[in-house]
């Protein structure tokens, strides 16, 4: 069957949807303590610590993107090309 590996002396079968890595990770008293406080009632440790990496890449990007905006609000070239493809698209005079 694709998808599924057997093996030889057990019947144990498994299914590898994609390349996943595992991260070990040491604590100390800071981060259990805002481990609990995000895993609260409803997650477990992993799924605290994927929403915290998840949350604060998004934070990051959202940060990039304001910098690359504010470069190029800045930049005198690149909005006369945007004003280059408004006028080509009818859309600015």
């Amino acid at each position: 069957m694709t998808g599924f590996q057997h093996a030889p002396s057990c019947n144990t079968k498994r299914v590898t949807i994609g390349a996943m890595g595992t991260l070990n990770v040491r604590t100390d008293v800071a981060m259990e303590t805002a481990l609990r406080a995000l895993a609260g009632d409803h997650r477990s440790r992993s799924e605290a610590v994927r929403y915290a990496i998840m949350r604060t890449y998004r934070e990051l990007l959202l940060e990039q993107a304001g910098e690359d905006a504010e470069r190029l609000r800045n930049d005198s070239d690149d909005q006369a090309e945007m004003l280059a493809i408004q006028r080509f698209m009818g859309v600015a005079e």
